[in-house]
């Protein structure tokens, strides 16, 4: 049973969680409002240069105030988010664990709080394949008599964990050599999808390994041949 801190630390991220996923939709919304209109500009259109071009846009009357609406209610939401985000950092830093796991390239204070707070004590998953299923990160399996076929994820678990991982490894294979030549050869063989999730996984397992053996990120890769053999 986690503690009263370890809960009220997953309120926090479950609460910045869904604010993300609500400005998102909003952010969808206006994507969608400005390639109707012919402005195609990307990450671009979240500048000041493209919300400027999005309010410049020559609309009907009621698109034109679900426009300005948007707008404020996107600019709110990042507000309130980049709040929530100092929050995070500021408990992410305070504690031990979680400043551990920041040591790891491309993995920042929410992802790190996260893992820590939503893992709990790594010492209660016998290993790495029981941790991938606590987190949902292992396909389906359809089998009949001797033929294993594999699905796609079982998605149990943590929904927010896996989308943080997944957005972590982006960044991480761009700076750990071991996890880009991972990634890479994860691609040739079975695309995009299947390789951004088995990226995520190998490291989210290496998340867990400096949680149960308390080590930053030099020190597992100093040990990196154990740590394989852990996984």
């Amino acid at each position: 049973m986690p503690s009263s801190e370890l809960c009220d630390l997953r309120a926090l991220l479950r609460h910045r969680d869904q604010w993300v996923r609500i400005r998102a939709r909003v952010k969808n919304a206006l994507q969608g409002l400005a390639l109707s209109h012919g402005v195609r500009r990307g990450a671009g259109l979240w500048t000041r240069d493209g919300q400027a071009a999005l309010a410049a846009l020559c609309l009907a009357p009621h698109a034109s105030h679900r426009r300005s609406e948007l707008q404020a209610l996107n600019d709110h939401l990042t507000e309130h988010i980049d709040a929530l985000d100092q929050q995070v950092g500021e408990q992410a830093r305070a504690r031990p664990q979680a400043r551990r796991l920041m040591t790891h390239p491309g993995v920042g204070p929410v992802t790190a709080l996260a893992t820590e707070v939503f893992l709990g004590e790594p010492s209660r998953f016998a290993n790495a394949k029981t941790l991938a299923s606590y987190v949902g990160m292992i396909p389906s399996e359809y089998s009949s008599g001797a033929r294993q076929r594999l699905g796609s994820l079982t998605k149990q678990g943590n929904p927010m964990l896996r989308h943080l991982w997944c957005e972590a490894a982006i960044h991480a294979v761009r700076r750990d050599a071991a996890l880009g030549r991972f990634y890479r050869r994860k691609l040739q063989q079975k695309g995009l999808g299947k390789a951004r999730v088995a990226v995520a996984r190998k490291l989210g397992i290496r998340l867990w390994i400096l949680l149960r053996d308390q080590i930053d990120y030099a020190e597992f890769c100093r040990r990196a041949p154990v740590s394989a053999t852990a996984r």
